[in-house]
């Protein structure tokens, strides 16, 4: 890695301290999303989406672009992947909404939803104090890896399939995320590879979104009359 671990946990440290109490406010984000996925209320995916938008937006633009980057440059272009993921989120969610829709059912799919939802929000970070990544040098929820485990739990929440071009850059993150967390001994983020494998396999054994037909025009067969 061309940067140490102190350095790495240091720009958590400049985060965290620079946006607090922004951290309850993301937080906050996550719970009503999940208070949501469970609810019966009508339009709830188009806020669902919504969140997940601004959650990729955040850590693009925020984590990315402006702290990481003065690590190193490359957080320029992970900013500018997270931010590609959000403009994905909106096309799919506001253009083609019978693509992203869910609901609340504990199947297979549903129970490793939860099962990775209270990862990335309740385990995450008792997982991270235990290992010494104490705050604010930690990632908080917000953050990448917290948060795109958080994601693949929602998705997995998913009516239907969800095509492998929207689910590609967070698979993608997760075996970059996993691989620095290797090199820098972040073993919180370990979960991240398996949790976007398991998630992608999930999700292929989802049904296909059901494409829409025009309705069929009926020919008109009326007599016509002539003077």
């Amino acid at each position: 890695m061309p940067f140490t671990s102190e350095e790495f946990l240091a720009v958590f440290e400049s985060y965290n301290l620079a946006l607090w109490p922004m951290q309850i406010i993301l937080n906050l984000l996550a719970v009503i999303c999940l208070f949501l996925l469970i609810s019966s209320l009508k339009g709830k995916s188009g806020i669902i989406n919504l969140i997940l938008i601004f959650l990729w937006l955040w850590m693009g633009f925020v984590y990315h672009i402006l702290y990481f980057a003065k690590l190193n440059s490359i957080g320029f272009l992970f900013g500018a992947m997270f931010v590609l993921q959000a403009l994905i989120f909106s096309y799919f969610a506001y253009f083609r909404p019978d693509t992203l829709r869910y609901r609340f059912k504990l199947n297979v799919s549903g129970f490793v939803g939860i099962i990775f939802i209270l990862y990335s929000l309740l385990i995450y970070p008792v997982f991270a104090n235990d290992l010494g990544h104490i705050y604010p040098q930690t990632p908080t929820f917000g953050l990448p890896c917290p948060t795109v485990i958080f994601t693949f739990g929602i998705l997995l929440f998913s009516t239907t399939r969800v095509r492998w071009y929207i689910m590609f850059i967070p698979f993608l993150w997760s075996l970059i995320g996993f691989s620095a967390a290797f090199n820098l001994g972040m073993e919180e983020d370990y979960f991240l590879i398996f949790t976007g494998v398991i998630a992608m396999i999930l999700q292929f054994l989802k049904p296909l979104p059901v494409k829409k037909t025009q309705p069929l025009k009926v020919p008109d067969n009326r007599e016509l009359h002539f003077e």
